[in-house]
């Protein structure tokens, strides 16, 4: 587990601080209250969990920026387009993702707690922060959670150089007997924007097979990497890297799936539809597509009894012969409730780059809170 040490040029900065921040930021910029305390609970539940590419630092560029270019409702307008005991289809005509998925997936839990089985897909959303946020909320009412979205384009097709699909991730929460559930929240590309973003704040240069040039060879230059992504010069390589030796073949058919289910089923917007720019140039909405399905365990086997079987399967493979050399195996969601039992103690690691960041959105609303490097 990474502590201190492991973030050198960074303030550790009390979350009760951040999440204030956050609110006002977002208060300021026209969310409504109750939304406000949405998106800030989702942006910091990000940053506790150690998942520092989607928290406080996409406030200003993915959120803030956006409202202030009108690409990105403050206020946000939920319609309902069709609806059946276990399904419904929203509309969340360009608000806060955040608050739309929210939404969405308290809906599906509602319809798997009657029906078994609830599914909500949802048309004309944003970005809705850490995927693995609503997957728990399925989790914690003892239901399998399953959530995914689609994204701007990124992802190249095996074989190709030009950037199609979103990071699409496909998310599974698990509940167990342990004080966390088996949550797998990743992108179906090597890596994802937010990562290399994270990388370009921290100086350091990525590691090959992340990225793939027009020319087919991969990229380590970070900052050039991060201007080349929104020209379209370079893409993303899907889940397995680039070319088909690794499997790659397996995170593009995987990422189409994703594609498929946030825009198929909801009569959504697709692939180089979410570019964010019209035929002019000029930007636009990134019109996302969702989908949550919450299974209700109970409609199958007890859920203490399911919970004691899925915590038995981590522990077994926590426990089993390891690499020379390495100290543990772990299961998904373990390594982010060890970063949230430290952080909870020491706060969160505010890079430089950061710092700035947050030091003038304070000085352009004149919030009153000091933080640690001022």
């Amino acid at each position: 587990m990474m502590n201190q040490h492991d973030y050198p040029d960074c303030e550790w900065v009390d979350f009760k601080l951040l999440e204030t921040f956050v609110y006002q930021c977002l208060c300021k910029s026209g969310v409504p209250e109750a939304d406000a305390a949405i998106v800030t609970d989702v942006l910091i539940e990000s940053d506790k969990r150690g998942i520092d590419s989607h928290g406080i630092g996409r406030l200003k560029p993915i959120y803030i920026d956006r409202i202030d270019q009108g690409i990105l409702k403050p206020v946000t307008k939920i319609t309902m387009i069709k609806e059946t005991p276990s399904t419904a289809v929203l509309d969340g005509n360009n608000g806060m993702g955040h608050v739309i998925s929210k939404k969405a997936m308290q809906m599906a839990v509602e319809k798997a707690q009657k029906q078994g089985l609830g599914m909500v897909v949802v048309r004309n959303s944003t970005h809705y922060g850490i995927a693995g946020y609503y997957a728990t909320m399925a989790t914690d009412a003892d239901m399998i959670g399953v959530t995914g979205t689609n994204a701007r384009p990124s992802i190249a097709p095996t074989h190709g150089v030009e950037n199609m699909l979103g990071t699409n991730p496909l998310v599974f929460g698990i509940p167990t007997d342990e004080p966390f559930p088996f949550v797998i929240d990743c992108a179906t590309s090597v890596s994802q924007r937010g990562k290399i973003e994270m990388y370009a704040r921290l100086g350091k240069s990525l590691p090959p097979g992340w990225v793939i040039g027009k020319d087919g060879k991969t990229r380590t230059d970070t900052e050039e990497v991060l201007r080349h992504l929104k020209q379209g010069i370079v893409a993303l390589s899907p889940l397995g890297g680039i070319g088909e030796e690794n499997g790659g073949y397996k995170g593009y058919g995987y990422a189409t799936v994703v594609e498929v289910l946030s825009a198929a089923l909801q009569n959504g917007s697709y692939l180089k539809a979410l570019n964010g720019v019209d035929k002019d140039g000029k930007k636009i909405p990134y019109p996302l597509g969702h989908f949550f399905l919450a299974i209700n365990i109970e409609n199958f086997i007890s859920p203490s009894l399911f919970k004691k079987i899925a915590g038995s399967i981590m522990r077994d493979l926590r426990q089993s012969e390891k690499v020379p050399g390495e100290e543990r195996i772990y299961t998904a969601g373990e390594k982010e409730y060890e970063t949230w039992i430290y952080r909870r103690k020491h706060g969160c690691p505010i890079p430089k780059p950061l710092q700035v960041v947050i030091t003038s959105l304070k000085e352009r609303w004149q919030l009153q809170l000091d933080f640690p490097w001022e």
